[in-house]
């Protein structure tokens, strides 16, 4: 099993994948929190909502379900979804290493998770991932790596990568900061055996941090599948209270939500495989799906294209929201 199983999937909403970051635990750094889930976010509460946000994306033709170690319990709630619906086989299963949740369930934790791209790290996630997900695993990433991580260096997790790539999982990376390009550059460079480890990339890439989008088609043209991440931006797209006035006003003109329209956006770069919805409500999701179907027009898209932040200042305030 592959990544490359999703090629199969052929609806317009192929290209919408499920993450479960804002619900495989109770805190995250997404606005609107309160609103969007229950204000007792029990285990039971979370496992209910993902499953009925999973039931919503399958059955409209989203085939890339997203889950990571350190998104709380989203691989054993992922995994007890998958385990109520044999029918859905075509789903294509993701997750990341190298990050800890150690936030105990809780909300106002001081740490949340733990960075840890080391050898021993991969080792351990990998058990712990294949104890849930088994053979159902078909994409394996690095979690947000940065220039600065051994996981770009380490010849020793490289072997133990490249030896998971043999067994029919692709190996991936997802990305964050605001050096993302070089992060994604130096990953296209790493090899084992005279052949790129790498066969998937993620990345954050969204109208007000696009600064990954030249290195992420590069990416796309040595061969790699390209996830894009924070397609609204935690919130600052999602809706016309926080929308910048330009997506404000072409929601209006397209009859959209601008959430849709933030998506939309995205999907029109070619280098896209799949663009995540980080939906916490199956109204969201419904939102974020339309995005397959709309097409902006070259005055639209060039206005948004004005949106754009330094990625210094986006990644400094994108630092500053609090987990809730």
């Amino acid at each position: 099993m592959a990544f490359a199983r999703l090629a199969e999937a052929d609806s317009p909403t192929a290209r919408i994948g499920l993450g479960l970051a804002a619900v495989g635990r109770p805190g995250y750094i997404n606005l609107g929190r309160d609103r969007d889930l229950p204000a007792d976010r029990t285990v039971d509460a979370l496992r209910e909502r993902t499953h009925a946000l999973l039931d919503a994306a399958y059955a409209h033709g989203v085939r890339y379900l997203d889950a990571a170690r350190s998104y709380g319990r989203s691989e054993e709630f992922l995994a007890g979804w998958l385990r109520e619906r044999p029918d859905a086989r075509d789903a294509v299963i993701g997750s990341k290493w190298g990050y800890r949740y150690v936030a105990d369930w809780r909300t106002d934790a001081e740490v949340h998770e733990v960075k840890d791209h080391s050898a021993a790290t991969y080792d351990a996630q990998r058990a712990e991932t294949r104890a849930l997900l088994g053979e159902r695993l078909d994409l394996y990433q690095i979690h947000s790596v940065t220039l600065d991580s051994p996981a770009l260096t380490d010849r020793a997790l490289h072997e133990r990568l490249s030896r998971l790539a043999a067994e029919g999982v692709t190996v991936g990376l997802s990305t964050s900061g605001p050096a993302q390009a070089d992060a994604i550059r130096a990953a296209l460079e790493v090899s084992v055996g005279g052949r790129p480890l790498f066969g998937a990339v993620q990345a954050t890439y969204n109208l007000l941090e696009p600064s990954a989008g030249a290195a992420l088609a590069q990416a796309h043209a040595a061969g790699l599948a390209v996830i894009v991440k924070e397609t609204v931006a935690n919130g600052r797209l999602a809706t016309a209270a926080h929308a910048p006035e330009a997506l404000r006003e072409i929601a209006e003109e397209t009859g959209a939500d601008c959430d849709t329209v933030a998506l939309a956006a995205v999907l029109q770069r070619t280098w896209v495989r799949v663009a995540l919805s980080g939906a916490a409500t199956t109204g969201q999701l419904a939102s974020h799906l339309a995005a397959a179907t709309l097409r902006l027009d070259e005055r639209q898209l060039a206005r948004l294209d004005g949106l754009a932040e330094q990625p210094a200042a986006y990644w400094e305030r994108r630092s500053r929201l609090p987990w809730s």
